[in-house]
C-alpha cells in the first residue's frame, strides 16, 4: 500500500442472502471480522446453528491489501464453491469481511457449473445487502518528551488529527498515539524537529 491509499473498505454489520436451485437451498451471511481467530469463532458458532446442513463453504479477506485470505470447498468439488465466494468479496472490494455459504441438499446433483453459480449468486446476494463503511489505516506512534517541549508535541498531534491511546506522566511524558498512514511520514518529521527523548514508529506491513 502506498503512502496516498490508507483506507479501504469494510462491512458495518451482518447481512444474509438466499439462493435457490433444483429444491437445493443455499443461505449465505457475510459479517465483519478483524481476525482469524473471529473467523474461526465465527464458524463455530455457524457449524452449530446449521447442523444439519450439508455443506458450510466460506472464504474472508482480511487487512486493505489482501494479507490473510482463504477459501474452503467443505466437501463440495474443488472450485467449486469457496473460491466463487471469494470472487465475490473481492468483486464487492470490501476486505475484514467473512463470508459463509451453508448448503441444504435438494436431492438433484447440480453439477460443478451450477455449484459454482449457485455459491457465486448467494454470495453475492449477502454482500449486496451489507451497509458499507471506510476504515482508514493508522500507523502507531509512542513519543517521550520532557514537559519543556509538551505543549509544542500537543500542538502538533492536534493539528494532524492524531488520536491519542496513551499518556504516562512522570519524569518525562510518553504519549502513544495514532495517525493515519497517508500523514505519517510528515508528523514524524515534524516531532523530531523538536527536542523530544525519542520517537518510535511501528512499521506497518
Amino acid at each position: 500500500m502506498d503512502e496516498a491509499k490508507d483506507s479501504y473498505y469494510s462491512v458495518s454489520g451482518e447481512s444474509r442472502g438466499v439462493y435457490r436451485d433444483k429444491a437445493s437451498r443455499f443461505i449465505s451471511i457475510a459479517m465483519p471480522v478483524a481476525s482469524e481467530e473471529e473467523v474461526k469463532q465465527e464458524l463455530t458458532k455457524f457449524r452449530k446453528a446449521y447442523h444439519d446442513a450439508n455443506h458450510h463453504c466460506y472464504a474472508y479477506r482480511l487487512g486493505p491489501e489482501d494479507q490473510t485470505y482463504r477459501y474452503n470447498d467443505d466437501g463440495e468439488p474443488s472450485g467449486s464453491a469457496g473460491r466463487p465466494i471469494y470472487g465475490q468479496i473481492l468483486s464487492s472490494g470490501v476486505s475484514d469481511v467473512l463470508v459463509v455459504v451453508v448448503r441444504y441438499f435438494g436431492g438433484t446433483k447440480l453439477g460443478v457449473p451450477g455449484l459454482i453459480n449457485a455459491y457465486k449468486t448467494a454470495a453475492r446476494e449477502a454482500l449486496a445487502g451489507a451497509a458499507v463503511i471506510e476504515k482508514v489505516v493508522r500507523v502507531p506512534f509512542t513519543v517521550t518528551c520532557s514537559y519543556e517541549v509538551m505543549n509544542d508535541v500537543m500542538r502538533i498531534l492536534k493539528e494532524e488529527q492524531a488520536r491519542i491511546t496513551s499518556q504516562n506522566a512522570m519524569e518525562t511524558i510518553e504519549i502513544t498515539f495514532l495517525v493515519r498512514k497517508g500523514m505519517a511520514d510528515r508528523v514524524e518529521e515534524r516531532l523530531k524537529r523538536l527536542k523530544i527523548s525519542s520517537l518510535r514508529k511501528e512499521i506497518i506491513k
